[in-house]
């Protein structure tokens, strides 16, 4: 079993070992960072660790704070280019048991907000074409060109 540094491990039928996930917006050696095409959720991101292991606590120290210093990063990132009303972090892995974090920025405004994205209750609806959401969707576009020079200039191991 993969326990964290000890490189990269495939399970049969793991979609985030078969494949990146989402777009691939930035991918270091021990995880990478894709974006979701979602157009209600514009931003949202996951963070995936590369190897096939299920849970933080399969991850060494160093591992763990290296994962923290990513979601910081992309988290605070987020915040700066988009400007959300609150980022949702969840690390749920119930279907696909890879580490991987959900980033989610949300707004007041959103189909769903207060409420879970993955929630069946959808409060209002959204129109996708309106200028708020127009440049939310071309901020995010443009957050996701800007983290791999980010994370390349910030980050070591």
């Amino acid at each position: 079993m993969a326990m964290g540094l000890s490189g990269a491990m495939s399970v049969a039928d793991c979609p985030l070992c078969d494949t990146a996930g989402g777009v691939l917006v930035w991918r270091g050696a021990y995880l990478r960072v894709v974006a979701v095409e979602d157009a209600d959720f514009p931003g949202f991101c996951r963070v995936i660790w590369n190897d096939h292991v299920a849970e933080m606590s399969e991850l060494d120290a160093k591992s763990r704070d290296y994962l923290w210093r990513i979601l910081n990063l992309v988290e605070s990132s987020m915040r700066a280019e988009l400007m959300p009303d609150k980022i949702n972090l969840a690390s749920l892995g119930n279907v696909v048991p890879h580490l991987h974090w959900h980033m989610i920025p949300r707004w007041r405004d959103d189909r769903c907000f207060p409420e879970p994205i993955w929630s069946s209750a959808i409060v209002r609806p959204l129109d996708r074409e309106s200028p708020v959401w127009s440049g939310r969707r071309s901020a995010a576009k443009a957050l996701c060109a800007r983290l791999p020079q980010l994370l390349n200039s910030t980050l070591t191991w």
